[in-house]
């Protein structure tokens, strides 16, 4: 078995290599070579954490594992450590032997952030100008790097619950050359493309704060209840997610659904964009809608990258298991 410790993640997998693998296991998934396991998410009543798995089998990638952790709202203020904890196991699908055991808190993020870029490639309109970011937490910070990249942005405006922390996502914008704006929720209708990345159980962006021929990710719901969106912006938008069944039970579409303004099929596979079975975008009117609600097989793909290069550099720890 294969060890990848938590601090050899940086030096070893790129924004690039985590987009890569995000866009080929979405692929997967809407050709039906690829699937993901139900999720299990709990609270657990200890330390008011969420603690969960999420797995699944590429048989294009031959990635076969799940991502074991959760999230810990004290670990900051009270040991220093990240709020959100994990670890990635790896099997090999022909035997059932563990491959490998890798720190998955790094990839979580670069896979989250690799899941909007992809939306943007795929979705967005290809003069896209400005950027808008709805949050500004350490996530924040990765979404808005690897937005950067697909589009020639001008401009980024950004707005949090939380206006102290708007700096971190100033310094990123300012890191890219990018000229940055404080806004407030109506100021969104001037952004091309809108990444909301919170943990709100109710909405900020409203229908009405949003032009037509925008594109939005929506990154944060990934459990019941939470919410970053005007159901109504659902139902002007043409909608597509990681994950179908995902979106319309702990995504953002749960709402939209519930509320009977879009129906289960309305929502699409980004998967079908990519591989060219579905059009995406038909207009520069269109507004699209990415729901991120984050699945295994995500993680897995990163991870097994993760692996491969670790063990072509010598770096990777052998262990007898």
């Amino acid at each position: 078995m294969y060890i990848v410790p938590e601090a050899m993640i940086a030096d070893l997998v790129s924004r690039e290599a985590s987009f890569e693998a995000v866009e080929q296991v979405f692929a997967a998934m809407a050709a039906k070579d690829a699937y993901n396991f139900p999720v299990v998410r709990e609270a657990i009543d200890h330390e008011d954490a969420l603690y969960g798995f999420k797995g699944g089998f590429d048989r294009v990638g031959g990635s076969l594992g799940l991502k074991a952790g959760g999230y810990w709202p004290h670990n900051l203020e009270k040991r220093g450590l990240i709020n959100h904890q994990s670890t990635v196991f790896l099997f090999d699908p022909d035997t059932g032997k563990v491959r490998a055991m890798v720190g998955g808190n790094l990839l979580t993020a670069l896979r989250t952030a690799a899941a909007s870029s992809v939306s943007i490639k795929h979705l967005a309109r290809a003069d896209a100008k400005v950027m808008g970011m709805i949050g500004a937490g350490h996530q924040a910070t990765f979404q808005l790097r690897a937005a950067l990249e697909q589009r020639s942005f001008e401009k980024v405006v950004g707005w949090n619950y939380h206006p102290e922390m708007l700096p971190n996502i100033e310094k990123v914008a300012n890191e890219a050359g990018v000229p940055f704006e404080a806004v407030d929720l109506p100021g969104m209708a001037d952004a091309d493309v809108i990444i909301s990345i919170t943990s709100a159980f109710a909405p900020s962006l409203m229908a009405d704060h949003v032009s037509p021929g925008t594109h939005l990710a929506c990154m944060g719901t990934d459990t019941k209840g939470k919410q970053e969106v005007e159901a109504a912006l659902l139902a002007r938008a043409k909608v597509f997610t990681d994950e179908v069944a995902q979106s319309i039970s702990i995504g953002e579409a749960q709402h939209a659904v519930a509320a009977g303004l879009i129906a289960e099929s309305d929502v699409t596979e980004i998967g079908a964009v990519i591989n060219g079975t579905h059009p995406g975008r038909t207009s520069d009117e269109d507004i699209t809608l990415f729901d991120g609600t984050g699945v295994g097989l995500q993680d897995l793909a990163v991870a097994s990258k993760v692996v491969d290069l670790a063990i072509e550099r010598g770096v990777a720890i052998e262990v007898d298991f």
